[in-house]
């Protein structure tokens, strides 16, 4: 298994790693500035050697037509020992040796132009790396070049170089050292105390756990902080919202949120399971602030899907509009059949067969108007149930003449218009008082379908108008839920593409022919 070194040891390593990168930095400058330093210092040297040797009559004279080679021998040892120079050697105008264990052998010049009179100063290879400096000697009389001093001076090796700059590498080498343990053992404890002493894979090891937690969630999770940026977003508050991918760090109301959502989100509190309509979800959200030292820092909202549930619902309160209109119509017949038995105990059966005439006429009568003017079955069926409905609260259903609607209806429409129409009806009759009217029309064209209910109550205030469309807004009493019929009503000629609106007692829901993707 792989050791694994602690915060601080990791620090120490790194920081004593950089020390030893800066000491062999120095160490190269150091060595660097002693060759530039010997160059300089030893040129100097040995250029004040050649010239003063160059200048010494003693030479001058050995190197006359008869060449005196002991006594050039003996001055240029002589200017070597008390220079301490590598050697001292002297050449006669053709550059061959005058001095030294190989003379007669032409010297290794190099670059110099010291034969043409000129003193010179450089590097040359003989065999090894030598520093050397060239003098003239010159004729006094008429100033013709007689020979050449040459004084040379071989360069240290690397070992010597690094011996010499040692003493003060080591000097920046402990330095270094306790400094950069001190600030590593500083900056450890800083990290420890803000990291909360958690070592750096525990931390990973936190944030891939939260990481999988979070987007593992089956319920949205969005994070925001007081500015209203977005700190987190797993993947179903992505998903809920039509988010794009990375949101973290993006401000909420650039990201195509609307504004009453937006609102609900970034208010920093709100009440418990509160209901959105949301493009064509239904969204129960919950928020609550995050406290930092006691300091609100910003917000986190769960978002739950209820679209599924929302539609159960819808088709449970169908169902329910259902069973209340047979129940209507059930208690209509019995009483209808409790006045014809009455008649015909009375004797008076001429009534009774004209009072069954009656009923059976005006209940046809209903259901030819309706089906003349609605040829989908189902919708209907719905209106004349709800006729019946209404009769038993004392209120008169009418269809508009005007009203048309073809057979050519798609399926998912029809089930949109039973539920906006149903819905619609049911509050008109509820917001009917006794002995008034409740007036549908139905008409359509090339485009959509139009569905208009007005009754004889009171109306809804004008600044209400669009307060009504929200989830858990009624004006009725009563502990059972309410509040949802027109907010669907909202939610499905959203979803469609349409509208729905409120002019005092006459709603008029709009529902296009084809559904808009979303």
């Amino acid at each position: 298994m792989r050791r694994q070194f602690s915060l601080a040891r990791q620090l120490l390593l790194f920081q004593l790693g950089i020390v030893l990168v800066v000491a062999g930095a120095v160490a190269a400058v150091s060595m660097a500035e002693a060759q530039a330093a010997f160059y300089r210092d030893e040129g100097a040297k040995l250029g004040s050697v050649a010239e003063n040797l160059a200048w010494n009559d003693t030479v001058r004279q050995g190197m006359g037509p008869d060449v005196w080679h002991d006594s050039l021998a003996a001055a240029a040892e002589t200017a070597r020992g008390v220079s301490g120079v590598s050697f001292v050697v002297l050449t006669d105008a053709e550059g061959r040796l005058l001095t030294g264990r190989d003379a007669g052998r032409l010297a290794d010049l190099g670059d110099s132009d010291g034969l043409s009179g000129k003193a010179w100063q450089g590097e040359v290879l003989a065999p090894d790396r030598v520093l050397e400096a060239h003098a003239p000697v010159l004729d006094p009389a008429s100033g013709r070049v007689l020979g050449l001093v040459v004084a040379g001076q071989a360069y240290p090796s690397w070992p010597q170089l690094l011996a010499e700059a040692t003493p003060d590498l080591l000097t920046y080498l402990l330095v270094g050292s306790a400094l950069g343990i001190g600030g590593s053992l500083l900056l450890a404890r800083r990290v420890k105390r803000q990291t909360l002493g958690l070592e750096p894979r525990e931390i990973a090891g936190l944030v891939e756990h939260r990481e999988a937690m979070l987007h593992g969630l089956k319920e949205g999770l969005l994070g925001l902080d007081a500015s209203g940026r977005v700190t987190l977003a797993n993947d179903e508050a992505v998903r809920l919202l039509d988010l794009p991918g990375d949101v973290t760090g993006q401000p909420l109301r650039g990201l195509g949120v609307p504004d009453d959502l937006l609102r609900l989100l970034t208010g920093g509190g709100g009440e418990p399971d509160h209901v959105v309509l949301f493009r064509s979800r239904v969204l129960v959200l919950n928020q609550m602030p995050v406290l930092v030292q006691g300091r609100a820092v910003g917000t986190v909202t769960t978002l739950r899907d209820r679209t599924e549930l929302t539609s159960l619902e819808r088709e449970l309160d169908l169902s329910r509009h259902a069973t209340d209109t047979l129940r209507a119509q059930a208690h209509e017949f019995t009483n209808r059949l409790h006045t014809i038995s009455g008649l015909i105990q009375l004797g008076e059966y001429d009534d009774a067969v004209n009072f069954i005439i009656r009923a059976g006429q005006a209940q046809e009568d209903l259901s030819h108007r309706v089906q003349s003017r609605i040829a989908d079955p189902a919708l209907a069926a719905l209106i004349i149930a709800k006729a019946s409905a209404a009769a038993e609260q004392r209120v008169e259903l009418a269809l508009d003449d005007a009203s048309a609607l073809s057979a050519e209806v798609d399926g998912q429409l029809v089930a949109d218009l039973v539920t906006v129409a149903g819905n619609l009806i049911d509050n008109g009759i509820d917001a009917a008082p006794p002995g008034g009217w409740v007036r549908v029309l139905i008409r359509q064209d090339a485009h959509e379908v139009e569905v208009h209910v007005h009754d004889s109550g009171a109306g809804v205030a004008h600044e209400l108008a669009q307060t009504v469309f929200v989830r858990g807004y009624t004006t009725k009493d009563g502990e059972r839920p309410r509040g949802l019929g027109l907010a669907l009503i909202s939610q499905i000629c959203t979803a469609r593409g349409g509208s729905v609106s409120v002019d005092g007692a006459a709603f008029t829901a709009r529902l296009p022919r084809r559904r808009e993707r979303s």
